[in-house]
């Protein structure tokens, strides 16, 4: 038997997918590797953008620079379904709330509902065990 990769579905920009559990784990892998990947690459500008004066000539490229990663990385999100909610913040939209990741978290582990935020956010096996709901069967 070969090593199968999964096909991630590529969802218009405007419209969240919505996601069971079992979908959501096998997108995760992607949407890290993209995000570390991203966040490697915005690090370096940060860190001058930081370091500059605001009048340094120079600014406005830079600034330039870090939106376009931003950007680059946001519309990726986007393209596989997921809601971001912040720089390095992506919700997977279950039809009842939302899996909840935050880059540099190693596994998607958090749960929220739609009206609550990161703050809010519950370590999913106490969802699943309290609630059952659900995208965790499907």
């Amino acid at each position: 038997m070969g090593s199968q990769q999964a096909i991630h579905q590529i969802v218009p920009c405007d419209d969240p997918r919505v996601f069971t559990l079992a979908e959501a784990r096998s997108v995760f892998p992607l949407v890290r590797r993209i995000t570390e990947a991203a966040y490697h690459e915005l690090e370096p500008v940060r860190r001058k953008l930081e370091a500059m004066i605001p009048a340094n000539p120079r600014m406005q490229q830079v600034e330039r620079q870090y939106e376009t990663i931003v950007k680059a990385w946001v519309g990726k999100m986007e393209r596989l379904g997921l809601v971001v909610k912040g720089l390095w913040l992506v919700d997977f939209d279950t039809g009842d709330g939302y899996l909840c990741w935050k880059f540099p978290e190693l596994k998607l582990g958090h749960y929220h509902g739609y009206h609550e935020g990161f703050g809010a956010r519950r370590p999913l096996r106490e969802v699943i065990e309290e609630l059952d709901p659900d995208w965790v069967h499907s």
